[in-house]
This record gives C-alpha cells, sequence and structure tokens, in this order.
C-alpha cells in the first residue's frame, strides 16, 4: 500500500514548486491543498480580511485553479485524513491537522526583511507569527525538516533561531537551473526590466514613485519593460508607470524568466526573481542589500525537487519505523 502524502501550496511559486516535488515522489499517493489553517483563518478568508496574503480568497482560487487544471488530487484543508507526511510551503500558520505526523517545510524565496512584528515574535513566540509575514519563516519548529536555497540560507537561518539539524541544503526547484532560460522565444532583448512587489497589496509600505526613478536611474538609459507582480492591482500599477515612464512595456503575465533572461539589467524590489538574474550573471539592483543576496543564491544543480523527493521519502520512512514501534508496543 502506497504512502499518502498532503502537499500544502499557496501561491503559483509554492504550488509549482511542490508539484515538482510530488512528481518525483511516483511511489506515493500525492493530495494537494490550498494554504490553510484553521478556525481563525477560515474565518478571517471568508471576511475576506485576509486577502492580502495565501490564505486569501484570491490566491486559493489561484491555486485550486492550478490544481484542478493538472487533474491532481485535491482534500482541502486535508480533511481526508491518514497521512504519513505532510509536505507545506509555509510555516507561518501550522495546521493542528498536520502536526501529529511528521512536516517537511520547503523554502519559496527571499522571506520578507524583519519588521516591528517579527522582533515581537522573536520576544515573545506565543504570538501568531503571520502578523510579521514571512519574516519568521522557520520559527515554528513544528517540522521535522526544512529543505533551503543554499548554503548561504543555511547560515542565514540558523542565525536566526532555526535548529540547524533540521536544516537541509536541496536548492528550490524554480530557482535550481537558471541557464535553462536562456533559450525563449520572449521577443525583445537588450533592455533594463523592472519586476515590482505587491507590497501595497500585501499591507507594507511602497512609495511607487520613488521606485519607479530609482528603476529609471539604474536603467542606465536603456528602454524599459515593466513585469507586475501577480497579485498587483494591474490597473494601478499600468496607470502609474504610464505617467512617469511614457512609452515602456507592461506586462501583467508571461514568463517573467525568459524576460530575465533576454535583459541586460534587473531591477527588483523584494521579488525572489533578483537570484534569477544573480545567477545568470546580469547586472542587479535589488532593495536588499546585493551583498547578502550574493551570498544567498540557490544552488544550481538542477536537482532540487528529486533532493527534497529523497527528503521525503527518509521522513516516511521514519514515520513508517513509528508507527511499526507503535503496533509492537
Amino acid at each position: 500500500m502506497s504512502s499518502r502524502v498532503l502537499f500544502i501550496c499557496g501561491s503559483i511559486n509554492q504550488t509549482t514548486q511542490l508539484h515538482q516535488i510530488a512528481a518525483q515522489l511516483p511511489e506515493v499517493e500525492a493530495f494537494y491543498t490550498p494554504y490553510y489553517g484553521g478556525p481563525i483563518l477560515d474565518f478571517a478568508r471568508k471576511a475576506r480580511l485576509c486577502e492580502f496574503s495565501i490564505g486569501g480568497t484570491k490566491l486559493t482560487r489561484r491555486c485550486m485553479d492550478y490544481l484542478e487544471r493538472h487533474e491532481l488530487n485535491i482534500d482541502l484543508h486535508g480533511r481526508r485524513g491518514d497521512y504519513e507526511l505532510a509536505v507545506t510551503c509555509s510555516d507561518v500558520v501550522v495546521p493542528d491537522n498536520i502536526r501529529e505526523f511528521p512536516i517537511l517545510l520547503v523554502q519559496e524565496g527571499i522571506p520578507d526583511p524583519d519588521n516591528m512584528f517579527s522582533y515581537l515574535v522573536r520576544k515573545f513566540p506565543s504570538l501568531p507569527h503571520w502578523i510579521a509575514g514571512t519574516a519568521t519563516t522557520g520559527l515554528s519548529h513544528a517540522y521535522d525538516r526544512f529543505c533551503v536555497a543554499s548554503e548561504g540560507y543555511k547560515r542565514y537561518f540558523a542565525g536566526r533561531g532555526v535548529d540547524e539539524n533540521k536544516l537541509v541544503v536541496t536548492g528550490i526547484p524554480n530557482f535550481d537551473n537558471c541557464a535553462a532560460h536562456l533559450k525563449n522565444d520572449f521577443p525583445h532583448r537588450g533592455y533594463a526590466l523592472v519586476c515590482t512587489s505587491d507590497a501595497r497589496e500585501t499591507l507594507k509600505l511602497d512609495k511607487r514613485s520613488a521606485f519607479i526613478q530609482w528603476a529609471i536611474e539604474k536603467s542606465g538609459g536603456r528602454p524599459m519593460i515593466f513585469k507586475l507582480h501577480p497579485n498587483e492591482n494591474v490597473k494601478r500599477a499600468t496607470a502609474e508607470i504610464n505617467r512617469w515612464v511614457p512609452g515602456a512595456l507592461v506586462f501583467s503575465n508571461g514568463d517573467t524568466n525568459a524576460m530575465i533572461a533576454n535583459s541586460e539589467v534587473l531591477i527588483t524590489q523584494y521579488s525572489s526573481v533578483v537570484f534569477v538574474g544573480l545567477a545568470l550573471g546580469k547586472e542587479c539592483h535589488s532593495y536588499h542589500r546585493m551583498e547578502d543576496l550574493v551570498e544567498l543564491v540557490p544552488e544550481q544543480n538542477g536537482q532540487a525537487a528529486k533532493k527534497i523527493a529523497q527528503v521525503c521519502r527518509e521522513l516516511l520512512g521514519k514515520s513508517a519505523l513509528q508507527q511499526q514501534r507503535g503496533v509492537a508496543a
């Protein structure tokens, strides 16, 4: 009888990463669910109080669309039960119904910068971690293993209080083979690509006019192309760009990685796509310190999903052994 594994998805980036990991586990019975928590998060979702997060109705629907389009087994909120392992994209909220079996946490990309709330959570761990966004990633300590992008990120998370013995450097699927994006059919070349973030949509401060002026300066006079974050207010963001950079191309969808591969300069706010630019040797600019990002670039092994799948197998073996001991007792 095959093992049953629950994959707790989130944004499209998180969902596609977990899908790739599951594809490397043909021997298991994989089920998927959008991100969820418990009664409080359910209430917040229904009241549309968490639309800024992966727990909101907008991103939940986007995740469901992906799962349905790929005809994957869906078990909403893991209600079916009898799982031997949960693989989750975030531990900011850890559902009660997965705490009884092994949990594998997979890094998505760049966590949010520290903020007032993340300092509070570190001082008072009983506070809900979601108030600080992804700045508290890894601090639930509720998982058995945490697969991270690079040795630099292992040091990063260990330095923030994560148990080093739980950290496994595997790379992360959507960022482990950036050279593959050099072959693409995006028609433009030789431009400065500006990748915006959904800071305003996630209730963070973002002075868009200042960012665009900074991007103009960093573009070095090159033609500018803007790629909007999937969660952004497209109408508002496009109007702002047209006002300050008339004639710039604006894309609200499309292959961001291909756009990066064909660019000469990559300008971002907080987006993890800066790692693609760094891996491809592009001139990059970010609100994060570039010196730090260079140390954190994900491993370019092309094997991240396979490596994470192997960690899954190790945890499944551990789960089976515990069950055998329980029966013997």
